[in-house]
């Protein structure tokens, strides 16, 4: 197990955000033009992964920033207020790194730090499509001469198109377990296609991903049953992180509307907008939606922190507690923030007018994102597990799966 001064406790985050701030204001420079040509923001994760983002949470001691889960999550929320492409696309790689961070000390996992710290990034491979029934998997792994042979189709493989490995979830073909294998793109058995074709989060790199004989080496297969306990609130997270990033956008872009607009109403409570108090409680609403889901999404991250630090505490039940905290958080976040953060994203045209719905100011970027992010992980279950939990004290579902339902005879 890890030595306890190795656990990422936390850094100077003034300093941290320091570091990062530049770039996010190049991101933000050219977020526009990406959105309105579907440009894929290849540059801008070069230059986050030049700058050692990928490596936020690798102890100091190993080469990296030792930054507290709340901290990761405040830096994701400043990087989606200047694109909120970002922090999806980077989310597989963000939680592959936390699962080395739980995982014993070992020259494999030390490997996996040098990688990120060389740059390396992961991208996502865990969902499929189609004829799929609930829980089955049809990626396979299968033992070969090399180490392990992948076989399978995936989709909304976020990430995928930018990374350098793939956290691929696959059934082994000679057991039937659950694994996850990491198998790296620069091989020619690995495909990945730009077919993406959601109208918000365009360009997360989200397509299709095929592998056909694609080599992995035996030490990057594991047991899904391994893997970090809090996985599922983690990766809600960082949607979550992303969203009140956009609420921190609406605020920022109807502030500057109204601030620089010229044309009035003649029925209107002012010669500027800027002056209308109508205008300003428009605004000052939309702050105080962005300042809530913001607030809600850091107050969750503090107890994914307690989930991360109790997993080297050596008490199991004190790290299940830990867990089914940060899992029931991380729901009503979720419940606060999907509704919230959609409001404000068409709230803020009460603020500006019909102008500011031209193709180029791309103003409807942030509800068309918004809704696409809050559409993973069905929230309407989500206040209900909560209740359920509240009221009964029932633990929440920890790792769910998606797939079609049994036939059942359609009604004439």
């Amino acid at each position: 197990m890890t030595d306890k001064h190795l656990i990422s406790k936390g850094t100077d985050y003034a300093q941290l955000a320091a570091r990062f701030r530049p770039i996010f204001s190049k991101i933000a420079a050219g977020a526009i033009d990406r959105e309105s040509t579907r440009s894929l923001p290849t540059e801008p994760i070069r230059w986050l992964k030049e700058a050692g983002f990928g490596t936020l949470r690798i102890p100091k001691e190993q080469g990296g920033y030792g930054a507290s889960l709340p901290q990761l999550f405040q830096l994701l929320i400043e990087l989606a207020e200047a694109d909120s492409n970002l922090p999806q696309a980077l989310r597989a790689h963000i939680a592959f790194v936390e699962d080395r961070l739980n995982a014993p000390d070992s020259p494999e996992r030390e490997q996996w730090f040098r990688r990120f710290i060389d740059g390396d990034i992961v991208g996502s491979g865990w969902t499929e499509i189609g004829e799929v029934k609930l829980g089955e998997v049809k990626t396979k792994v299968t033992p070969s001469e090399q180490g392990w042979r992948l076989d399978g189709e995936k989709f909304y493989s976020t990430g995928a198109l930018f990374a350098d490995w793939i956290d691929v979830f696959a059934q082994r073909s000679d057991t039937g377990g659950s694994v996850i294998a990491l198998v790296g793109t620069h091989q020619a058995g690995v495909l990945r296609e730009d077919d993406w074709d959601g109208f918000g989060q365009r360009t997360t790199g989200s397509g299709t991903t095929r592998f056909h004989h694609a080599q992995v080496a035996p030490e990057h297969v594991y047991d899904f049953a391994d893997r970090f306990r809090y996985q599922t609130a983690f990766y809600q997270h960082v949607l979550l992180a992303t969203l009140a990033g956009i609420g921190r956008a609406v605020q920022r872009d109807v502030a500057q509307g109204v601030r620089s607009r010229r044309r009035i109403y003649s029925h209107g409570n002012a010669d500027f907008a800027r002056d209308d108090a109508q205008i300003q409680q428009v605004v000052g609403q939309i702050g105080a939606w962005a300042f809530a889901v913001e607030a809600t999404v850091l107050r969750a991250a503090d107890s994914l922190q307690q989930a991360y630090e109790a997993h080297f505490s050596g008490d199991g039940q004190q790290e299940r507690q830990a867990n089914i905290l940060a899992e029931v958080d991380a729901d009503k976040a979720q419940v606060i923030a999907t509704q919230w953060v959609q409001r404000a994203a068409g709230e803020l045209f009460n603020a500006l007018g019909a102008s500011d719905t031209r193709a180029a100011k791309a103003l409807d970027r942030h509800w068309r994102n918004a809704r696409t992010l809050s559409s993973h992980n069905p929230v309407i279950y989500k206040a209900r597990i909560v209740g359920d939990y509240l009221i009964n004290g029932h633990e929440p579902t920890f790792i769910w799966q998606i797939g079609n339902g049994p036939d059942k005879p359609v009604p004439a």
